[in-house]
């Protein structure tokens, strides 16, 4: 048989041994072909990304990652609550239902538990400290009744405040950042006029949101260093979800009292209890 005979007779069983097998494929294997399956089970695989509190998917293979946890509790508040009020009468279209007289947003305690406090994560493992996401949806912080609704708020840094008037007469949002990055904010807003957006870039704590145009008016913005944050809701409640686990340093911050701090361990699948004191 020539040589040429040869090889074609090679060829023609070579074919007829890739069809027979065509089940099981003959084609290079997939490490090859794909250099990044090279080594794989070598390297941590990235895992899945998942919302906040939400299970990571788990991936044939891939090493199991361990679910989040978070932190739950209340602000107590201890002693007498004072009892202060604002006059709003200087301009006729404020109050609320015709009450010029409204309490004071500084101390909203219901059933010894304090509201407006922000709490946030001031240490904890690497992966809760990844600084914060900014989501399309602003905060809003609305003027009625000729005060700042709600009296606290909190955004990641590089997220938005939406600033709105709901009420008939003339309004200005006038801010006091300290840290070099958030910008001074001195804005007129127009009786129910078009809402007017600005972003806060660096953590801070209890920015003062004060109106020029009435005195009396005050809030707080702050600017948390990562995703993880709450403002005790009006029974004094705060929930921080979606914590990696792992030792927690988290503060509880008062425009009045100041701040505390807690140590809380967060293990996967559980909620952590924590509980801050404040007294007058």
């Amino acid at each position: 048989m020539g040589p040429l005979r040869h090889s074609r007779t090679v060829a023609a069983i070579a074919s007829i041994a890739c069809l027979a097998i065509s089940l099981q494929g003959c084609k290079p294997d997939a490490a090859i072909k794909d250099p990044a399956l090279i080594g794989r089970g070598v390297r941590a695989p990235i895992p899945p990304q998942t919302a906040p509190g939400q299970r990571p998917t788990s991936q044939p293979g891939a090493i199991q990652f361990i679910a989040n946890g978070g932190i739950s509790g209340d602000i107590i508040f201890n002693g007498t609550v004072p009892t202060a009020t604002i006059d709003t009468g200087m301009d006729p279209a404020c109050g609320a239902g015709g009450k010029t007289r409204l309490p004071t947003e500084q101390f909203v305690v219901n059933d010894r538990k304090l509201a407006n406090v922000f709490i946030y994560v001031k240490s904890g493992p690497p992966g809760a400290m990844i600084g914060g996401t900014v989501t399309a949806q602003p905060v809003v912080m609305d003027q009625i009744h000729c005060q700042y609704v709600p009296h606290v708020v909190a955004v990641a840094a590089g997220g938005y405040v939406e600033f709105r008037n709901s009420d008939a007469t003339m309004h200005n949002v006038h801010t006091n950042p300290v840290e070099v990055g958030n910008e001074t904010i001195n804005i007129s807003t127009g009786p129910h006029g078009q809402p007017k957006m600005k972003q806060f870039v660096k953590p801070e704590l209890m920015i003062p949101v004060r109106c020029n145009n009435h005195p009396w008016m005050n809030a707080f913005i702050n600017v948390s260093p990562t995703r993880f944050f709450d403002v005790s809701d009006g029974l004094g409640h705060f929930d921080l979800r979606g914590l990696p686990p792992g030792e927690y340093v988290i503060g509880a911050v008062h425009e009045k009292l100041g701040e505390k701090t807690m140590r809380v361990t967060v293990t996967s699948h559980e909620t952590a209890n924590a509980e801050f004191s404040f007294a007058q």
